[in-house]
Protein backbone atom coordinates (compact mmCIF):
# COMPACT_ATOMS: atom_id res chain seq x y z
CA UNK A 1 0.00 0.00 0.00
CA UNK A 2 2.59 2.38 0.11
CA UNK A 3 2.16 3.70 -3.52
CA UNK A 4 -1.07 5.22 -1.67
CA UNK A 5 0.50 6.63 1.23
CA UNK A 6 3.64 8.42 -0.94
CA UNK A 7 0.93 11.29 -1.45
CA UNK A 8 1.05 11.66 2.18
CA UNK A 9 2.08 15.25 3.45
CA UNK A 10 3.11 17.65 0.30
CA UNK A 11 -0.63 16.12 -1.89
CA UNK A 12 -2.46 16.13 1.48
CA UNK A 13 -1.38 19.48 2.07
CA UNK A 14 -2.34 20.88 -0.89
CA UNK A 15 -5.49 19.47 -0.83
CA UNK A 16 -6.70 20.14 2.14
CA UNK A 17 -5.47 23.90 1.71
CA UNK A 18 -8.15 23.80 -1.81
CA UNK A 19 -10.69 22.60 0.47
CA UNK A 20 -10.36 24.83 3.10
CA UNK A 21 -10.22 27.74 0.39
CA UNK A 22 -13.65 25.92 -1.11
CA UNK A 23 -15.14 25.97 2.31
CA UNK A 24 -14.34 29.25 3.60
CA UNK A 25 -15.89 30.60 0.17
CA UNK A 26 -19.38 28.88 1.10
CA UNK A 27 -19.10 30.91 4.51
CA UNK A 28 -18.02 33.69 3.16
CA UNK A 29 -20.95 33.82 0.64
CA UNK A 30 -23.74 32.63 3.62
CA UNK A 31 -22.59 35.39 5.63
CA UNK A 32 -22.57 37.82 3.38
CA UNK A 33 -26.75 36.85 2.60
CA UNK A 34 -27.28 36.80 6.34
CA UNK A 35 -26.12 40.31 6.00
CA UNK A 36 -23.64 40.03 8.63
CA UNK A 37 -20.89 42.38 9.42
CA UNK A 38 -17.13 42.07 8.88
CA UNK A 39 -16.17 40.06 12.03
CA UNK A 40 -19.59 37.80 11.69
CA UNK A 41 -18.38 36.92 7.57
CA UNK A 42 -14.92 36.25 9.09
CA UNK A 43 -15.90 34.40 11.60
CA UNK A 44 -18.28 32.21 9.56
CA UNK A 45 -15.57 31.34 6.74
CA UNK A 46 -13.12 30.16 9.61
CA UNK A 47 -15.40 27.93 10.92
CA UNK A 48 -17.04 26.35 7.56
CA UNK A 49 -12.95 26.36 6.68
CA UNK A 50 -11.61 24.66 10.08
CA UNK A 51 -14.72 23.12 11.50
CA UNK A 52 -14.74 19.59 9.67
CA UNK A 53 -11.03 19.09 9.72
CA UNK A 54 -10.89 20.42 13.43
CA UNK A 55 -12.75 17.87 14.86
CA UNK A 56 -11.45 14.71 12.79
CA UNK A 57 -8.45 15.75 14.38
CA UNK A 58 -10.05 15.56 17.79
CA UNK A 59 -11.46 12.06 16.72
CA UNK A 60 -8.21 10.65 16.06
CA UNK A 61 -6.36 12.77 18.18
CA UNK A 62 -3.90 14.37 16.56
CA UNK A 63 -1.98 17.33 17.66
CA UNK A 64 -1.39 20.19 17.11
CA UNK A 65 -4.63 20.36 14.43
CA UNK A 66 -3.80 20.77 11.06
CA UNK A 67 -4.67 24.64 11.09
CA UNK A 68 -1.89 24.93 13.73
CA UNK A 69 0.45 23.00 11.92
CA UNK A 70 0.00 24.98 8.96
CA UNK A 71 -0.63 28.59 10.20
CA UNK A 72 0.05 30.06 6.86
CA UNK A 73 -4.05 28.84 5.83
CA UNK A 74 -5.29 30.99 8.90
CA UNK A 75 -3.64 33.88 6.70
CA UNK A 76 -4.89 32.38 3.55
CA UNK A 77 -8.59 32.34 4.84
CA UNK A 78 -8.48 35.42 6.47
CA UNK A 79 -7.06 36.86 2.96
CA UNK A 80 -9.56 35.50 1.05
CA UNK A 81 -12.78 36.75 3.95
CA UNK A 82 -11.41 40.54 2.95
CA UNK A 83 -11.02 40.30 -0.81
CA UNK A 84 -14.46 38.12 -1.00
CA UNK A 85 -15.79 40.93 0.96
CA UNK A 86 -14.43 43.61 -1.34
CA UNK A 87 -15.52 41.84 -4.10
CA UNK A 88 -18.85 41.11 -3.40
CA UNK A 89 -19.05 44.93 -2.40
CA UNK A 90 -18.00 46.65 -6.13
CA UNK A 91 -19.33 44.07 -7.95
CA UNK A 92 -22.68 43.19 -6.31
CA UNK A 93 -22.64 39.27 -7.19
CA UNK A 94 -25.60 37.94 -6.52
CA UNK A 95 -25.54 35.69 -3.76
CA UNK A 96 -27.91 32.84 -4.37
CA UNK A 97 -28.42 29.55 -2.92
CA UNK A 98 -27.22 28.12 -5.82
CA UNK A 99 -23.85 29.89 -5.91
CA UNK A 100 -23.06 28.88 -2.65
CA UNK A 101 -23.68 25.05 -3.41
CA UNK A 102 -20.62 24.93 -6.10
CA UNK A 103 -17.57 25.79 -3.59
CA UNK A 104 -19.69 23.27 -0.78
CA UNK A 105 -19.31 20.61 -3.38
CA UNK A 106 -16.20 21.03 -4.59
CA UNK A 107 -15.23 21.37 -0.43
CA UNK A 108 -17.10 18.16 0.19
CA UNK A 109 -15.00 16.19 -2.22
CA UNK A 110 -12.12 17.39 -1.11
CA UNK A 111 -11.85 17.29 2.58
CA UNK A 112 -13.48 13.84 2.83
CA UNK A 113 -10.78 12.29 0.75
CA UNK A 114 -8.13 14.01 3.18
CA UNK A 115 -10.20 12.36 6.16
CA UNK A 116 -10.14 9.04 4.95
CA UNK A 117 -6.80 9.31 4.24
CA UNK A 118 -5.29 10.45 7.15
CA UNK A 119 -7.69 7.33 8.88
CA UNK A 120 -6.36 5.08 6.81
CA UNK A 121 -2.67 5.90 7.72
CA UNK A 122 -3.60 5.53 11.34
CA UNK A 123 -4.68 1.88 10.45
CA UNK A 124 -8.02 2.11 11.42
CA UNK A 125 -11.13 0.01 9.96
CA UNK A 126 -12.58 0.92 6.55
CA UNK A 127 -16.13 2.03 8.47
CA UNK A 128 -14.60 4.09 10.62
CA UNK A 129 -11.95 5.68 7.92
CA UNK A 130 -15.00 6.71 5.66
CA UNK A 131 -16.78 8.25 8.64
CA UNK A 132 -13.98 10.30 9.65
CA UNK A 133 -13.99 11.41 5.47
CA UNK A 134 -17.98 11.87 6.18
CA UNK A 135 -17.21 14.22 9.47
CA UNK A 136 -14.41 16.04 7.52
CA UNK A 137 -16.39 17.05 4.61
CA UNK A 138 -20.05 17.77 6.65
CA UNK A 139 -19.08 19.65 9.71
CA UNK A 140 -17.69 22.90 8.56
CA UNK A 141 -20.94 23.54 6.49
CA UNK A 142 -23.12 22.47 9.38
CA UNK A 143 -21.37 24.77 11.61
CA UNK A 144 -21.51 27.66 9.02
CA UNK A 145 -25.25 27.13 9.18
CA UNK A 146 -25.96 27.03 12.80
CA UNK A 147 -23.70 30.19 13.46
CA UNK A 148 -26.18 31.76 10.23
CA UNK A 149 -29.57 30.58 12.22
CA UNK A 150 -30.76 28.10 9.94
CA UNK A 151 -30.96 24.26 9.95
CA UNK A 152 -28.20 22.73 8.58
CA UNK A 153 -28.68 22.27 4.41
CA UNK A 154 -27.02 18.63 5.27
CA UNK A 155 -30.09 17.98 7.10
CA UNK A 156 -32.58 19.89 5.59
CA UNK A 157 -32.06 20.26 2.16
CA UNK A 158 -33.46 16.15 0.71
CA UNK A 159 -31.13 16.04 -1.61
CA UNK A 160 -27.90 14.22 -1.03
CA UNK A 161 -24.99 15.17 0.57
CA UNK A 162 -23.32 13.35 3.70
CA UNK A 163 -24.43 10.27 1.22
CA UNK A 164 -22.27 11.68 -1.60
CA UNK A 165 -19.47 11.75 0.81
CA UNK A 166 -20.21 8.49 2.18
CA UNK A 167 -19.96 6.90 -1.50
CA UNK A 168 -16.75 8.47 -2.53
CA UNK A 169 -15.19 7.34 1.04
CA UNK A 170 -15.45 3.79 -0.02
CA UNK A 171 -13.78 4.32 -3.57
CA UNK A 172 -11.00 5.85 -1.85
CA UNK A 173 -10.59 2.50 0.58
CA UNK A 174 -11.59 0.04 -2.20
CA UNK A 175 -8.61 1.92 -4.10
CA UNK A 176 -6.93 1.60 -1.09
CA UNK A 177 -6.75 -1.79 -0.59
CA UNK A 178 -5.79 -2.29 -4.22
CA UNK A 179 -3.08 -0.44 -3.84
CA UNK A 180 -3.52 2.08 -6.56
CA UNK A 181 -1.29 4.94 -6.79
CA UNK A 182 -2.24 7.99 -4.69
CA UNK A 183 -3.43 10.69 -7.08
CA UNK A 184 -6.07 7.98 -8.51
CA UNK A 185 -7.37 7.09 -4.94
CA UNK A 186 -7.57 11.13 -4.60
CA UNK A 187 -9.00 12.14 -7.88
CA UNK A 188 -11.86 8.79 -7.70
CA UNK A 189 -12.96 9.88 -4.40
CA UNK A 190 -13.34 13.91 -5.03
CA UNK A 191 -14.76 13.03 -8.14
CA UNK A 192 -17.31 10.88 -7.10
CA UNK A 193 -17.86 12.64 -4.50
CA UNK A 194 -18.50 16.39 -5.73
CA UNK A 195 -19.57 14.56 -9.03
CA UNK A 196 -22.67 13.09 -6.63
CA UNK A 197 -23.64 16.12 -5.52
CA UNK A 198 -23.44 18.07 -8.58
CA UNK A 199 -26.02 15.75 -10.02
CA UNK A 200 -27.95 15.29 -7.01
CA UNK A 201 -28.37 19.24 -7.59
CA UNK A 202 -28.81 19.34 -11.52
CA UNK A 203 -31.20 16.52 -11.47
CA UNK A 204 -33.02 17.73 -7.95
CA UNK A 205 -32.68 14.11 -6.73
CA UNK A 206 -34.64 13.58 -3.23
CA UNK A 207 -34.02 11.57 -0.25
CA UNK A 208 -37.21 10.00 1.77
CA UNK A 209 -38.27 12.86 4.31
CA UNK A 210 -40.32 12.81 7.25
CA UNK A 211 -44.13 12.57 6.74
CA UNK A 212 -45.93 14.54 9.34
Amino acid sequence: MQNVQVWGETLRLLVEMAATAAFALSGIMEAARKRLDAVGVCVVGFLAAFGGGTLRDLLLDQRPFFWVRHVEMLWGVLALCVLAMLFLRTRHFALTERAIQWPDALGLGLFAATGVHQALLLELPALVAVLMGLITGVFGGVLRDVVCNQIPAAFHDHRPYAVCAFAGGWVYVGLWQANAPGWVALVSCVGVTAGLRALSLWRNWQLPAWKT
